[in-house]
């Protein structure tokens, strides 16, 4: 695992800032955000570290699809409602453009009643 020493999410991975973790295995791992854009808001994140989409190799497609095939499995299991009357909301920034903030890339999963404040 590529880690990138000024960056903040590959130090939540090594365990050097603390975070509230919703997920880990060998590839992923998901924490709540620290400023919330909604009642429920995480963040999954490859453990490479991987900045932007333009940066990753066709080998990385797999990796995060599979980011996207768990967030909905992770949504409900902290608390947002499945299905058509409940639902979640998936972000990933790219580029300053793109709104992006932290140069690792990362999913943001956001869901729970609405309105969300942000």
């Amino acid at each position: 695992m590529e880690n990138h020493e000024n960056c903040i999410f590959c130090k939540i991975v090594a365990g050097i800032i603390p975070c509230q973790k919703v997920y880990e295995d060998d590839e992923v791992f998901g924490f709540k955000d620290i400023n919330p854009a909604a009642p429920i808001h995480f963040l999954l994140i490859p453990k490479r570290h991987i900045t932007t989409l333009e940066a990753d190799a066709p080998l990385d497609a797999q990796l995060l699809g599979r980011m996207m095939a768990l967030a909905p499995r992770l949504a409900v299991e902290q608390g947002c409602r499945p299905g058509r009357e409940g639902g979640f909301r998936l972000s990933l920034n790219n580029g300053a453009d793109g709104g992006q903030e932290v140069y690792h890339t990362h999913l943001h999963v956001m869901g729970g009643p609405r309105p969300w404040n942000k």
